[in-house]
């Protein structure tokens, strides 16, 4: 029981950590600074000129992609979260654990692993 008990409160740590991390601007995914450049001036006039986006190579639209379904699962897990913190405040788990509990916390943890793989690439 014990073991199921410390499992559960790693668990609840670990998605706590998640929710504060979610919370914090990502060092690494920071854009860079474009006055680090310097730009040359279009000789042909803007009014003139159609606007022409490049096209967006695969890689960078999976990397997109990525970014939509981390954070949907982040919004998804910090609702778990939520969820399973009210359902413990309220009941007395050092008695008895109840199955959607765990249920919710094995959900949780699901998703943490799936969120940490999609970060990695």
């Amino acid at each position: 029981m014990s073991n199921t008990r410390r499992r559960f409160l790693t668990l609840l740590a670990a998605s706590g950590a998640v929710l504060t991390l979610r919370t914090e601007p990502l060092d690494g995914q920071a854009k860079p600074a474009t006055g680090s450049r310097p730009t040359t001036p279009d000789p042909t006039p803007e009014s003139d000129a159609p606007v022409v986006s490049p096209e967006k190579s695969p890689t960078k639209l999976l990397l997109e992609a990525n970014e939509k379904d981390i954070k949907k699962n982040i919004e998804k897990l910090y609702q778990l979260a939520s969820d399973l913190k009210a359902e413990v405040e309220k009941t007395d788990s050092s008695q008895v654990l109840s199955l959607a509990m765990v249920k919710k916390a094995e959900e949780i943890e699901r998703l943490a692993r799936d969120i940490k793989t999609r970060a990695k690439g």
